[in-house]
């Protein structure tokens, strides 16, 4: 359990003063998420082969060219593979910048590596263009197949990534600039941390230009145009606030047993005794050997010892407004292991004792 104090430690640093932009975003500064269909060709025998949608994507692209495969031949396209393509297109894209794209095997392709994308258009959610995609795969993985039928794979060979690969086509109106006022979202709910950045802004600019209308939203009034907002907008969100305390919370992660407490728990008066109770049962057969010239069998007789063993720690006793630091004292003396620590910690939730919520992941 020593690891268990400096995990535990992150939960006591003092609040501290952040930058406005780094608590949220305004309103309409946004990314947009692309996606496309496309084929990779090039691969060294590791692509899709006959797969349907594959063949099809490779007439499309041919057809592109004037070419025209002849009814019912399907290619054999061991070199090439059908592919999904994913973007981001980050707020204020202009036509002509470039995007990085992540380009994923669709079907049955063992290997990208070395592949290059066929120029595809990325469609947003509205199914407008607004990027085109083309170039070739930086691949991590790798994968092997020998005559034996057997297989090395290094990663994940069947996804890449090509850098600067898709230039901005169409760009998409934040609306920023003509909205009736901006709006400033916070990324965590909380009505003191709003309040207190609709406060700071007022100090800044003067008078009552922000407002905090719920736990998220800060409202604040600007004039219109692109240019006086953007200066705006750019004062404000380099202006430090102190952000509220944050609600206590105890995280369990059960799958590795990492449990996170922050600062602001604390335990009402309560005593705590935890125990293990260990069952070993050890099974010794014995061989039993008949008398000499008599007519049994040799046999086998079953011998069980059974031992209980009981683990006693001492009862220890949290005191009013118990701290971070008195929990973390207090299972370091008894020597609780991170499962115990969450049978702990749930059962002093159920008595009352501890004001907190509990998560487990």
């Amino acid at each position: 359990m020593r690891w268990l104090l400096p995990l535990l430690a992150f939960g006591t640093a003092p609040a501290h003063a952040d930058r406005i932009k780094d608590l949220g975003a305004f309103q309409g500064l946004r990314a947009n998420q692309l996606t496309g269909y496309g084929v990779v060709v090039g691969l060294a025998g590791t692509g899709d082969d006959s797969l349907d949608y594959a063949t099809q994507g490779v007439k499309g692209v041919v057809s592109r060219f004037g070419l025209t495969l002849p009814p019912g031949v399907n290619p054999s396209l061991k070199n090439a593979a059908a592919v999904l393509i994913t973007a981001e297109l980050p707020p204020f894209a202009k036509p002509g910048q470039r995007l990085d794209i992540t380009v994923s095997a669709l079907g049955k392709a063992k290997s990208l590596r070395g592949g290059t994308l066929i120029l595809v258009p990325l469609r947003g959610a509205d199914n407008e263009i607004y990027a085109m995609a083309q170039g070739s795969l930086a691949v991590g993985g790798l994968g092997v197949d020998a005559a034996d039928g057997s297989k090395l794979t290094v990663n994940v060979p069947t996804a890449g990534r090509i850098p600067g690969g898709a230039l901005v086509e169409h760009p998409v109106d934040t609306g920023f600039a003509s909205a009736a006022a901006l709006q400033f979202n916070l990324s965590d709910a909380d009505l003191t941390t709003a309040q207190r950045v609709a406060d700071v802004i007022n100090q800044r600019l003067g008078g009552r230009r922000a407002h905090a209308i719920d736990a998220v939203s800060v409202t604040i009034d600007a004039p219109p145009g692109a240019e006086l907002r953007a200066g705006l907008m750019a004062q404000i969100e380099n202006i430090e606030v102190k952000p509220a305390e944050a609600p206590a919370r105890v995280t369990v992660n059960a799958r590795t047993g990492t449990v996170v407490i922050n600062g602001a728990v604390r335990i009402s008066p309560a005593a705590v005794t935890h125990g293990k109770l260990t069952v070993r049962v050890d099974e010794n057969p014995q061989v039993v050997q008949p008398a000499p010239f008599s007519n049994g069998q040799t046999a086998t007789q079953q011998q069980s010892d059974i031992t209980v063993e009981e683990t006693r720690n001492p009862m220890f006793r949290f005191a009013p407004g118990a701290s971070l630091s008195d929990i973390v004292a207090a299972v370091n003396r008894i020597g609780a292991s991170p499962a115990d620590l969450v049978a702990i910690l749930e059962a002093l939730k159920q008595a009352g004792a501890m004001k907190a919520e509990l998560i487990v992941l």
